[in-house]
């Protein structure tokens, strides 16, 4: 059973409710679901299965992300219920995000390629200290501009989470510059896999390939496919919230 909301839905929210001109993007004409963002005719919302996890995604998203249909940081959120959202700014965060990744109780991480980093930065296992939740940050963004986010000063000492993709993108709605470059919902199914949670990256994986699927069938008018292994596995699956 869908949460009442999750975070990217609420961003998006308070995005839609500053912004001065509408937001057209491609298929702006499309009438959407209002929560999975994919045509009303094929919407994927039926199929999403909340899990709990013993780890915390924060999206750090540029300010277009959350009013973008194609965006994939609300599927991890619409799995994840615990995930927070926030924009980023480059030189004034969110008070509320700085105050996320101060807290004691948490130990924050920023998931993205280590080559990019200083190597006593990086990291390639998920190890935590004893009483401590990881909070895995996720940069949600065009790849330009997570590579511009990568760089704030405020994120500078925190560790880096290195993810080297084991399987090239299958997300064919928005280009990327390389294969490699994986969605965001892409790389939190591989965090999840690497922290030691691969149902949960399961579930949230097929979630992704059911969004993918019927927002493609929508944008193409066909028939949406609803009987591939990703939706039978979802079928069988009990949300646990």
């Amino acid at each position: 059973m869908l949460q009442p909301n999750n975070a990217v839905l609420e961003l998006r929210q308070q995005r839609l409710a500053v912004s001065t001109r509408p937001f057209n993007a491609r298929g702006a004409t499309v009438e959407r679901c209002p929560r999975c963002q994919v045509a009303k005719t094929h919407c994927c919302c039926q199929w999403a299965r909340p899990q709990q996890s013993k780890i915390r995604f924060c999206l750090l998203m540029h300010p277009k992300e959350p009013l973008k249909p194609t965006n994939t940081g609300r599927i991890i959120a619409e799995i994840l219920p615990s995930t927070s959202a926030f924009c980023w700014q480059r030189v004034e965060p969110d008070p509320a995000f700085l105050a996320l990744i101060q807290d004691p109780t948490l130990q924050p991480f920023i998931v993205f390629p280590g080559q990019y980093s200083e190597p006593e930065r990086v990291c390639e296992q998920v190890e935590i200290a004893a009483g401590k939740t990881p909070l895995l940050i996720l940069l949600d963004g065009t790849w330009k501009q997570a590579r511009k986010m990568f760089q704030s000063n405020y994120l500078n000492d925190l560790p880096v989470l290195s993810i080297n993709p084991e399987q090239l993108s299958r997300y064919k709605l928005r280009s990327a510059a390389h294969d490699h470059q994986l969605a965001t919902a892409e790389v939190a199914a591989q965090v999840l896999a690497v922290a030691g949670e691969p149902y949960n990256a399961q579930v949230l994986d097929a979630y992704f390939q059911v969004f993918s699927q019927r927002y493609n069938a929508g944008k193409m008018k066909k028939l949406a496919v609803s009987d591939s292994e990703p939706f039978q596995f979802l079928q069988q699956v009990n949300a646990e919230l």
